[in-house]
């Protein structure tokens, strides 16, 4: 590692551009890249000016990228197939080892967090915080046969909140990452770090989470994902340039609140565990979709026509997760398109997650799906992103209706609220140092 002082210098002469763009200038602009290069060495200034470092102290810049589901809505729970992908998006971390034995973390805009290295048993009390993470994600570490030691680390976030990218487990796989380059000798792959980020989030932070958060951060690219067995789930990247697709993704702020939608998420989870109970399973992935469709009348009595048309849903997106990841192997982003499309259809119709009937008279995304709808003319694809009822929606809008597109989206919603994304090919990771 380099000194800060070496370390700013490198950054600010070029010396790690190449890093930086495969990163964030996806788009091969220079404005892309002086953007980054100025973002990287200000983290490090800031952690300078938060930690006073000693002249001589090691630091290196770590990243831990947002995450957008691709195809599979809501199929995770049910121990289906899913598709995801790392964003340009992320936390950027500028850490130091302090020779101490705490972790000091200052995220911009937020107080200061201390965990100690030698207490790192869960605190009721700080579930639902940063701190919670930072004290699980360490202490799985420490499970695993590692000696833990302080460090320092500043954090700069361009992840969105509450737009479905998954801040949580950007926050995870950066912290996740600087454990194991300081303490771990880089010994943990991608997919042992997204595992120990889903454990703090489940033990420590509180959420009981799937783990396709964790791997689309960690792992990188566009990634497929077997829940089949959820402890083991097979994990394999859909290798595909989505830069020479002549599509730009698009996450769109639909300016919808996710509060008091507990309820609504939950439902979905219990109706489609009640079909699975009615065959005595737990989880659809376990029920031959051939006994669910010869049993539909009377599932229908049983556990209701909505149960049933969310449990159509699991089946045929569980497909379709599994066909759009063939798809970008086989390079046929059209293929990919459509089953995009199909996918979104099947989430307003059958999976019905687009508007709470708590509250009918909010139907943003609807709105959103219809009015992009249209300005993308039978091109591109849209759907509901993520868990839905309301929030973010996504689309892949072509280049050359991009600027048209982003105009009439921000028309219907205010300036700044559609967002042009890329999928970046890198995972969590050490980016300089």
């Amino acid at each position: 590692m380099s000194s800060c002082k070496s370390l700013l210098d490198t950054l600010r002469a070029g010396g790690h551009d190449k890093a930086l763009a495969a990163l964030y200038a996806l788009d091969g602009t220079q404005a892309s890249l002086d953007k980054a290069r100025d973002r990287a060495c200000h983290v490090v200034q800031s952690f300078v000016d938060a930690f006073s470092p000693a002249d001589s102290a090691q630091a290196a810049l770590f990243s831990g990228p947002g995450r957008t589901e691709i195809g599979g809505n809501h199929t995770d729970h049910q121990h289906g197939h899913v598709l995801c992908g790392s964003v340009d998006m992320d936390m950027l971390a500028c850490a130091a080892p302090n020779g101490t034995g705490w972790i000091r973390v200052q995220s911009e805009g937020y107080p200061p967090l201390k965990v100690p290295v030698d207490d790192l048993s869960v605190k009721p009390e700080e579930a639902n915080t940063s701190a919670a993470l930072v004290r699980g994600v360490a202490a799985k570490v420490k499970e695993l046969g590692y000696t833990l030691s302080g460090f320092d680390a500043y954090i700069t976030s361009t992840v969105l909140s509450g737009s479905g990218l998954s801040s949580s487990a950007a926050y995870e796989t950066l912290v996740g990452n600087i454990l194991n380059h300081f303490c771990c000798e880089d010994a943990l792959d991608a997919v042992t770090i997204a595992k120990i980020g889903q454990f703090a989030e489940n033990i420590y932070f509180g959420k009981p989470c799937g783990l396709m958060d964790q791997m689309g951060s960690s792992v990188g690219g566009a990634v497929a994902i077997d829940f089949a067995d959820p402890a083991n789930p097979v994990v394999e990247k859909a290798e595909y340039d989505f830069s020479q697709s002549g599509h730009a993704l698009c996450i769109v702020d639909t300016c919808s609140s996710h509060g008091d939608l507990t309820g609504d998420y939950a439902d979905i989870t219990f109706e489609m565990g009640a079909v699975a109970a009615y065959f005595g399973k737990t989880v659809l992935r376990d029920v031959p979709e051939a006994d669910f469709r010869a049993a539909i009348p009377s599932l229908r009595v049983g556990c209701g026509d909505r149960a049933v048309l969310r449990s159509m849903h699991f089946y045929d997106d569980d497909r379709r997760a599994a066909a759009e990841a063939q798809a970008l192997k086989e390079g046929d982003f059209q293929r990919f398109l459509a089953l995009v499309n199909e996918s979104g259809r099947s989430s307003e119709l059958r999976l019905q997650n687009t508007w709470s009937t708590s509250d009918p008279r909010q139907q943003a995304i609807p709105v959103v799906l219809a009015v992009g709808a249209g300005l993308l003319e039978g091109t591109g694809a849209i759907r509901v992103h993520g868990g839905g009822f309301a929030g973010t929606v996504q689309a892949f809008v072509p280049n050359d209706k991009l600027e048209s597109f982003k105009a009439g989206m921000e028309a219907l919603l205010g300036p700044g609220k559609c967002h042009v994304l890329h999928i970046r090919p890198q995972g969590g990771c050490l980016v300089a140092e």
